[in-house]
């Protein structure tokens, strides 16, 4: 009651009247002020703040480039003036590019001057990021530093969230009758879809699931690989869905026909082979057009998807606190629900509620609400419809519902996998224009600027300072932006099958207006470098660096060769390091397996009758065989058939490598090591094998034994049994093991005229018996953190077999390991370390965790 006659203070204030009000007193300030400065306004020297700009180095730089722009800009004043109209009003380009990157086109990618593509969080990265052009993008190669942090990174990956942009990946959309889809598929990709008709199968036909493969050349799996791809199927509705939409009045007899034969594929391809594989995808479809006489569209669909990573343990928590799907609205109820309660238009959709329900590789199609209109991570729908300042949404009608499977998919192992299924008679999930219908076009996000009108007004609402009738937006405003984008959510595992993240697949004009909650919300941000960190603590392969029978892998390595000789150039010669070859000498396992392994205590001797040797010959072969470079003259075995088939054309079925116990997962390989079934065991001599010419590769993981940290290049080199049992017995042990001589360091591998490194053979007697041979080498070396460290290696696959049969025969079978006994030694060190080699084919399908 005391403030009854309380008056309030105007909504609005004229700051004009109220500054002539007070004029008298703002003149006698200023007079007070200028009298005790003496009219000198400007800022004092001495209290200005030191800063690296005052350095006398940086400014003497900068006061020579510019005295050059402004040469520059006198010579074209006279041109510039007649464009202008007089005006010489120069824009720096920080801001120029600022302005640019800040325009957001609903398709394609901006461009630098030599074409080279940004990402549309680029300006975000290159504020905090070291940048690197790669595969025609400005890459955030990783936080600035000398590429330490590791430790720190896989903290925050085992206890929190991680985020990356991984937009360069690029979707090819294949478009036809579903069985020619399908031939093509046979035709180039490794392991064959549809090998086996079982559910699996069925479900990544039906799009419920994706899958995992590598990308061939037409004729595969003999053909020479590209990249590794994920391939996911458009889901269809089925005959229930029909009946449904047929009831509520949404007839569509397409339905149908587009189930039986007109089909739509995306491939996602990684952005170094994209032109490779985009290629080979438009030979094959060309192919079997020509052969069947229809249409098959391959569509790049570059510049219109993007793609964020999230990982991490909370990453399931990260989503659900940004991302807040909305269901669909039938026709029928639109207008009884406009005259309901409004909190009735956003309800919660279960997908998000409990991350044990959905399968490992599920594909889930949402749409969502613009994560920026959330405040403090509130989803609730009062909150949301408070902030839209009462516009209604518009929902198109003809997208696409969410495709459900109420079953459970069987493994080989007998493992069941729950899929998402949705209760009959339930919402279903509101697609709007569905995201497999980006090339028609989908609307962008609402200007930041529009969003910050509304949040302002709704701050002078609450204080009653604002005009209730001019919270309303234009009307253009509507039909141009959306509040509702339509994305995919894409669940991912490791090799051991634990869940390691989500992608989210959304389009590319509404990346930044994700980016920012996402981040906000608690996502580390990381660039290549890390996420390659990532990959080897999990135990993936990593693209480029992990397939170097790809022309990707090769390319790579020779950018990273170019930028490491110019680095080595600034330095003076006295400091600069030992140089390594980049990429590794293939060649050199490839002289290994033509000599055969020699013999302990003779390291030049090499006969036929030799049973102590590792690798039998029919003949010795000569050591100078002509080189291919450093490229790789050979295959990598990533799946069991490939395995069997290599095995079957040398005729070398007798070898200890194990494919196809992956088949049956309750035979371990240490079971049958224990049982001594072991096949030629009982022979006295090794057959001889049939050798085609090429290397066949096995990707391995090594484990030092005791000590020792391996590094990306590493030689990885076949051990005597001396070394073995030198390294193993704690009464035999040699402090600092078995090391070169210095000076065979830098003569291990010797770099010809021609660029090309070649595997020299010491002559010297002290040489020769420290000298041990490559078999392979580590493609990526320990993380440094990692609670198990692990590095990644291809080695030679016959080798490899000779070393295990070598290392079985003279232990017991009590004491024999699935794993085989290696030497590694990193290039620019004399010593050698033992490691323990385990070959991953032998523990399941490569392909299926790339």
């Amino acid at each position: 009651m005391a403030t009854r006659g309380m008056k309030w203070p105007p909504e609005t204030i004229n700051v004009q009247k109220f500054a002539e009000s007070r004029a008298s007193e703002l003149e006698s300030l200023h007079s007070i002020v200028a009298n005790r400065l003496g009219n000198d306004f400007r800022s004092r020297r001495s209290k200005r703040r030191r800063t690296t700009s005052f350095a006398y180095k940086a400014a003497k730089k900068r006061c020579i480039r510019r005295v050059s722009l402004d040469r520059s800009d006198n010579a074209n004043k006279s041109s510039s003036n007649k464009d202008d109209g007089g005006e010489n009003a120069r824009i720096p380009r920080r801001i120029r590019r600022r302005a640019q990157l800040r325009i957001n086109p609903e398709k394609g990618f901006s461009t630098s001057g030599d074409g080279t593509k940004w990402l549309r969080t680029h300006v975000w990265h290159a504020k905090r990021f070291t940048m690197t052009k790669l595969w025609g993008f400005h890459l955030p190669l990783g936080l600035h530093g000398r590429g330490r942090g590791s430790r720190a990174l896989l903290k925050w990956f085992r206890h929190n969230v991680l985020i990356h942009d991984a937009s360069y990946h690029v979707a090819v959309q294949l478009e036809g009758p579903e069985d020619s889809l399908l031939s093509i598929l046979r035709m180039v990709l490794v392991p064959s879809p549809l090998v086996h008709i079982d559910d699996i199968s069925h479900s990544v036909k039906s799009g419920v699931i994706y899958n995992n493969a590598m990308l061939h050349h037409v004729g595969a799996p003999v053909s020479k690989p590209v990249a590794p791809v994920i391939y996911m199927w458009r889901p269809c509705q089925n005959t229930d869905t029909e009946v449904a939409h047929d009831s509520e009045g949404c007839n569509k007899p397409e339905i149908t026909e587009c189930y039986s034969s007109f089909r739509q594929l995306w491939v996602w391809i990684h952005a170094s082979a994209f032109r490779e594989g985009y290629g080979v995808l438009k030979f094959a479809c060309q192919k079997e057009m020509d052969e069947r006489g229809i249409l098959i569209n391959c569509i790049s669909l570059e510049g219109e998807l993007a793609r964020l990573e999230v990982m991490g343990l909370k990453a399931f928590q990260l989503l659900q606190k940004t991302l807040n799907p909305v269901t669909q609205i039938s026709e029928n109820s639109r207008h009884s629900v406009s005259k309901a309660d409004d909190n009735t238009k956003v309800k919660r959709f279960s997908v998000l509620e409990n991350e044990e329900h959905v399968s490992s590789n599920a594909v889930l199609s949402l749409t969502v609400m613009d994560p920026r209109t959330l405040r403090n991570g509130k989803k609730t729908a009062d909150a949301l419809e408070s902030e839209s300042t009462g516009v209604e949404a518009v929902i198109p009608r003809d997208g696409i519902d969410e495709q459900c499977a109420s079953e459970e998919i069987s493994h080989k192992d007998n493992k069941s996998l729950s899929l998402l299924c949705s209760e009959p008679g339930g919402d279903r999930v509101l697609s709007g224009r569905d995201l497999w219908d980006a090339r028609s076009g989908i609307s962008p996000p609402v200007e930041e600027s529009i969003l910050c009108k509304e949040k302002h007004d709704l701050q002078k609402n609450f204080f009653c300072l604002g005009d209730p009738t001019s919270g309303t937006l234009n009307a253009s405003t509507d039909v141009q932006c959306s509040r509702y984008c339509p994305i995919l959510l894409l669940k991912n595992k490791n090799q051991k099958g634990l869940d390691i993240g989500w992608s989210i697949i959304l389009p590319l004009s509404w990346v930044r207006a994700f980016w920012i909650p996402l981040v906000s919300n608690g996502a580390h941000a990381i660039g290549l470098r890390e996420k390659h960190w990532i990959a080897c603590d999990v135990g993936l392969p990593y693209f480029p660096s992990d397939f170097p029978d790809c022309d990707a892998y090769s390319c790579f390595k020779a950018t990273e060769a170019a930028a490491s000789n110019l680095q080595e150039e600034l330095r003076p010669p006295a400091i600069r390091p030992l140089k390594v070859p980049i990429p590794p000498p293939w060649d050199g396992v490839q002289i290994t397996l033509n000599r055969g392994f020699i013999k302990e205590g003779d390291p030049q001797v090499c006969t036929e009758h030799d049973s102590d040797s590792l690798l039998p010959n029919s003949e010795c072969a000569d050591c100078n065989v002509k080189l291919r470079g450093n490229l790789l003259d050979g295959f990598v075995a990533r799946t069991s058939c490939m395995l069997t088939d290599f095995l079957n054309e040398i005729q070398g079925n007798h070898l200890l490598l194990f494919p196809n116990k992956i088949a049956d997962r309750n035979t371990s390989i240490l079971k049958v090591v224990k049982s001594g079934d072991v096949p030629g065991q009982s022979q006295n001599r090794i057959t001889n094998i049939i050798y085609n010419g090429k290397l066949c590769l096995l990707r391995v993981t090594l484990h030092a034994y005791s000590r020792g940290c391996f590094e990306e290049g590493a030689v990885v080199c076949a051990p005597f049994l001396t070394d073995i049992s030198s390294s193993t017995s704690r009464s035999e042990n040699i402090e600092g093991g078995l090391q070169i001589p210095q000076s065979a360091v830098t003569s291990y591998f010797k770099e010809q005229s021609s660029g090309k490194w070649e595997l020299q053979i010491p002559e010297d007697d002290n040489d020769n018996i420290s000298h041990r041979w490559p078999i392979g080498f580590v493609t990526t070396g320990f993380v440094r953190g990692s609670k198990k460290p692990v590095a990644e290696a291809f080695c030679e696959a016959v080798l490899l077999a000779q070393l295990r049969q070598v290392q079985w025969n003279e232990m017991s079978v009590k004491r024999r390991r699935k794993e085989i006994y290696v030497l590694v030694r990193n290039l620019r060190s004399s010593a050698y370390r033992l490691a323990l080699a385990t070959i991953v084919l032998e523990q399941h399908e490569d392909v299926e965790y790339l």
